[in-house]
């Protein structure tokens, strides 16, 4: 056999020796090739099934993800119609607030025009309304004048008020009353005063600024009366003041001159006037539509004026604080001196300029368990 020959054919030895020891026929090292290869084959059938069933399982695995991206899905389409359905019904919710409002605009313009007209026929027959006087800034002084204080404390009547203010005075205090404003501001600056009543015994008192309520405004009400009327431009005649109640009550009975029955009549002191009431209504309007009438008074007729007969009550006023200038309360003077002695002691020391004082012109002292109020009146300028 020739080198080429050699290398053209795989040489298979037809006897070996085995890991035993022993010299392997080739039937035998055929047995065992054929049995590491049967061992291999067994090996890859059992991967074959265990990447198969590793297979089924991503299988399934992937079609259960494929199953929720699925539902996913078609529970995000779901949504995105339920958005649409909702944004598609805002929008008709808009569009139908929009008519709403814009019709609810239309129908307050209306009622706004209409309110209009019922003012203006209301100026015209207006039969209730409320007349507000303001009151301007005014300065009240106290002149000494003390009364004793009322248990009940009310509200002062508005029209008293004007000419004095009543103050309640607390017990164990007093007040003064200077000359100069600019002392009495002084003496509140500097706050606590030592007070020296003989040659061994002071007092501490407060000195505070007096503030009163003062009438700022009155709102009074006024109504015209649906059955009375204001007789005004009688003339003064020698007759009875009787007698002339019962012609004008006779006069103004007749429908004729279109009157009704008379339920009253009286004269309005003061004014000269007489107030007429009948029994029912539209009588009044009537007559003071016509306004003037010639009424046979003695021997003569008289030209007697008819008008709404107007009353007028006081339903809210309101107060202001003002700090009187000239006076100060002093306060926190102990029960140790009789009235006399103590207002005396307070007087000499407050006129004192090395005190801060000057010219006093009145000093009160209320002792504890005294109750008084203070009358102030309007200062003169």
């Amino acid at each position: 056999m020739t080198e080429s020959d050699e290398e053209s054919f795989i040489y298979l030895p037809t006897e070996s020796i085995s890991s035993l020891g022993y010299l392997e026929t080739m039937e035998e090292q055929t047995m065992r090739e054929i049995k590491k290869y049967q061992d291999t084959l067994k090996a890859l059938e059992m991967d074959h099934l265990s990447l198969e069933s590793g297979r089924e399982e991503c299988e399934q695995e992937a079609s259960r993800h494929q199953e929720a991206a699925e539902s996913l899905h078609a529970k995000l389409l779901e949504y995105e119609d339920q958005a649409k359905a909702k944004e598609l019904a805002f929008q008709k919710e808009m569009e139908w607030q929009m008519k709403e409002r814009n019709q609810l605009l239309q129908e307050k313009e209306a009622l706004e025009k209409e309110l209009e007209q019922i003012e203006k026929r209301s100026i015209a027959q207006e039969s209730l309304h409320k007349v507000n006087t303001s009151y301007p800034e005014r300065s009240v002084v106290f002149k000494g004048h003390v009364e004793e204080a009322e248990k009940e404390q009310t509200l002062p009547d508005p029209v008293v008020a004007q000419a004095q203010v009543r103050c309640p005075i607390p017990e164990g205090s007093a007040l003064i009353t200077f000359e100069d404003p600019e002392v009495a501001r002084r003496i509140i600056e500097m706050g606590q005063h030592r007070v020296q009543l003989d040659d061994w015994t002071y007092v501490n008192v407060k000195a505070e600024p007096m503030t009163l309520l003062l009438l700022a405004s009155v709102e009074i009400s006024v109504a015209r009366s649906p059955r009375q009327v204001l007789l005004s431009g009688l003339p003064i005649l020698s007759v009875s003041e009787d007698k002339l109640l019962d012609k004008l009550e006779l006069f103004f009975s007749k429908r004729q001159n279109k009157g009704g029955e008379v339920d009253h009549v009286e004269r309005l002191s003061g004014s000269g006037h007489v107030a007429l009431t009948f029994v029912e209504d539209g009588v009044v309007e009537k007559l003071v539509q016509k306004g003037h009438f010639q009424v046979p008074i003695g021997k003569e007729k008289h030209e007697i004026k008819v008008s709404h007969y107007v009353s007028g009550e006081i339903t809210d006023f309101q107060f202001r604080p003002s700090v009187c200038a000239q006076t100060v309360l002093l306060s926190g003077i102990p029960d140790i001196l009789g009235e006399e002695l103590m207002r005396e002691a307070l007087e000499i020391h407050f006129q004192k300029p090395s005190k801060g004082g000057g010219e006093v012109e009145t000093v009160v002292y209320v002792p504890t368990g005294v109750s008084a109020a203070a009358v102030f009146e309007e200062a003169k300028t």
